[in-house]
C-alpha cells in the first residue's frame, strides 16, 4: 500500500467530511476513494470515520491521525520539490492558499483550469485563512493566495477584486424559510456563527458592522473555522450563518434583501511571475463561474439600497 497517497486521501476526506466533495476535489470517483479509506483503516487497525446517511465524522483515532497525516504529506511534498529543484529537472511549482469554505467544485476547477493553461507547472493548493496566508507569504511558505479583503500585509500585489454577496443559511424549521428573501433585521435575536476574528480580522469587523447598521445585533456570535462545524450549528437550530448558495438537507439558504454584505476577494502575491499571472487569470474565471462572484464594479452597479425592515419580508 502507498501509505503517503492513502494519507493524502484521508486528509482531504477529513477536511471535507463528505466523501462526494472529497472525490471531486481529488478528481476521482467516490467508490474508489471509499475503498482506499477502508484499506487505510484496515492497515492501521482503527476506524477513522463514523459514517451515517446524514454525516461523516472523525473518530478520536481519526482526529489524532489528521495532525500527523498533514505533517507527513507536507514533508513528502517539500522533499520531492527540493529534490526536483536540486536535480534541475523539476517542473515549476506554485503554492497557493485558498479559503477553507471555497468549495469542492471551485477547488477542482482551479486545479483543472491551471493544468490546462500551464501543463508545464504544478499547482499545490493549501486550505488557509487570510491571516495565515499573509504570514505564509511573508515567510516564503506560499507563492500566492486567494484572500478576503480588507487585507493588511506589506508588499502585496493584488489581482482584480471580485465580490461575493452571501445569503443566510437557516435551519429548515425557521419561520423565515417561508419567505423568498430575508432582511438582516429579520434575524434579530438569533445567534450567528461566523469565522473567527483572528482568521479574517478585517472582514469579521466589516460583517458585524453591516449587521448592526441594518438592524441585526446577534444575541451571541459563535466561531466556526470549518464549514462542517458551521453547518452543524445551523442544523441544530443553534445559530444562523452567512455564505454562498448551498443545497444541504435540513437547512435552507435565502438571499439577503438588498445585498447588504459584500465579501471582496482577490488573488495576492509578493513576487510576480508569468505563472502567477496565469494562475490569477484562471482564478478570476473560476471564482466567477464556480463560486458565484462578480466584478467589483458590476456589484456596485447592481447594488440596491435595502429598505427598513417591517417584520418578515417576502
Amino acid at each position: 500500500m502507498d501509505l503517503v497517497r492513502h494519507l493524502r486521501y484521508f486528509t482531504v476526506v477529513a477536511e471535507e467530511l463528505h466523501f462526494g466533495n472529497a472525490a471531486v476535489r481529488l478528481g476521482m470517483a467516490q467508490p474508489p476513494l471509499s475503498q482506499r479509506i477502508k484499506r487505510l483503516e484496515e492497515e492501521l487497525g482503527v476506524r477513522l470515520f463514523d459514517r451515517s446517511s446524514r454525516q461523516v465524522r472523525l473518530t478520536e483515532p481519526g482526529r489524532l491521525l489528521l495532525v500527523e497525516a498533514r505533517d507527513i504529506v507536507g514533508r513528502v511534498d517539500r522533499l520531492r520539490e527540493l529534490m526536483a529543484r536540486a536535480s534541475g529537472e523539476g517542473v515549476e511549482s506554485l503554492r497557493i492558499g485558498v479559503p477553507p469554505d471555497l468549495g469542492g467544485s471551485a477547488i477542482a476547477a482551479l486545479l483543472a483550469g491551471f493544468r490546462d493553461a500551464h501543463p508545464e507547472a504544478r499547482l499545490a493548493l493549501t486550505e488557509m485563512c487570510t491571516a495565515d496566508q499573509v504570514r505564509a507569504l511573508a515567510e516564503g511558505g506560499l507563492d500566492g493566495g486567494v484572500m478576503r479583503h480588507p487585507v493588511s500585509g506589506a508588499g502585496l500585489s493584488f489581482g482584480p477584486v471580485l465580490v461575493q454577496h452571501p445569503g443566510v443559511l437557516l435551519p429548515e424549521g425557521d419561520p423565515l424559510v417561508a419567505f423568498s428573501s430575508v432582511h438582516l433585521a429579520d434575524l434579530a435575536a438569533r445567534h450567528l456563527v461566523l469565522f473567527p476574528r483572528e482568521s479574517e480580522p478585517g472582514l469579521y469587523e466589516e460583517t458585524l458592522t453591516e449587521c448592526r447598521r441594518h438592524g441585526f445585533v446577534p444575541a451571541e456570535v459563535h466561531h466556526g473555522r470549518h464549514p462542517q462545524f458551521t453547518l452543524g450549528l445551523v442544523l441544530s437550530g443553534t445559530a444562523v450563518a452567512f455564505g454562498p448558495r448551498t443545497e444541504q438537507p435540513g437547512v435552507a439558504w435565502r438571499p439577503l434583501l438588498g445585498d447588504p454584505l459584500a465579501w471582496r476577494v482577490s488573488v495576492a502575491w509578493q513576487r510576480p511571475s508569468e505563472t502567477m499571472t496565469g494562475f490569477c487569470a484562471v482564478a478570476v474565471r473560476v471564482l466567477r463561474d464556480n463560486a458565484g462572484m462578480v466584478d467589483d464594479g458590476a456589484a456596485r452597479a447592481r447594488r440596491i439600497s435595502p429598505r427598513p425592515a417591517s417584520g418578515l419580508l417576502a
